[in-house]
């Protein structure tokens, strides 16, 4: 038996973050330059969106140090918006907080040649490697989310050593959604952010969140600051248009919202 969500009225509309790897991984397949990850992300900003995250990888299979670089300038110019750089701290990540400072840095602990990120950081065994790269970031001024899978018992673990935020790595609820254990899944989320809340942590989510699974899981899982959403997104504009396609994602966000709140 599920637990029915709290009432949220003092609890902040979720932000929407466009990932916009994807837009890179299409240019970078020829030398042209296009599609244009900048025009991508001010598009989006200009829709709406809150915020923009990249996840540079060592081998710039998608997005490129410039891509970096070029994005903090754009978003010097959307005052209240955030600039979101994710990545692994032992690899590339730390170089580009030092160097463009974004608003949060999300530490995700992917492998070099991992495909996608398909985990979260594991307590204790990764805490004190961790700890000494959150406080580095905080110094800079830029808040830190730890990238993690939904488990209540992980989560003072991840305020112990300094983390700001946790995202919730949502596929298992994604693969989840419109089937028997769609119930289920929410439950595990909703607890796992209940206990990062108690915690004093802020809670993002994201990986595999789309237009029809968005709104169920924000409804389902009251306190959201932050969804950070590239490849279904992405997917989307291709048919839809980055405006309309932001538009639709943030739709989703107020159904949720509205639920949580009427």
């Amino acid at each position: 038996m599920t637990t029915a969500a709290p009432a949220s009225s003092s609890y902040p509309r979720t932000a929407l973050s466009v990932n916009v790897n994807k837009v890179a991984l299409v240019r970078n397949t020829r030398h042209l330059g296009i599609p244009s990850v900048l025009r991508a992300a001010e598009l989006c900003l200009q829709a709406g969106a809150q915020g923009i995250t990249v996840h540079p990888r060592p081998d710039e299979r998608h997005i490129r140090a410039h891509d970096v670089t070029d994005l903090a300038a754009l978003l010097t110019q959307w005052p209240g918006r955030e600039y979101n750089i994710e990545g692994n701290p032992s690899q590339n990540l730390m170089e580009f907080i030092r160097q463009v400072r974004p608003q949060q840095a999300t530490f995700v602990p992917d492998s070099q040649d991992q495909f996608t990120s398909d985990h979260g950081w594991s307590f204790p065994q990764d805490g004190a490697r961790l700890a000494p790269l959150i406080a580095q970031c905080q110094a800079l001024g830029v808040r830190v989310s730890l990238f993690m899978d939904p488990i209540p018992a992980q989560m003072a673990q991840a305020k112990a050593i300094g983390a700001d935020r946790v995202e919730l790595y949502t596929e298992p609820y994604a693969a989840a959604w419109g089937t028997p254990q769609q119930a289920q899944q929410i439950e595990v989320y909703r607890a796992a952010a209940q206990a990062a809340l108690d915690a004093g942590l802020g809670v993002n989510a994201g990986h595999d969140l789309n237009r029809d699974n968005l709104a169920d899981f924000v409804r389902g899982v009251p306190g959201v600051l932050e969804v950070s959403i590239g490849h279904a997104l992405i997917a989307d504009a291709l048919e839809l248009g980055y405006g309309a396609t932001v538009q639709a994602y943030q739709a989703c966000i107020d159904a949720g919202f509205a639920a949580n709140n009427s």
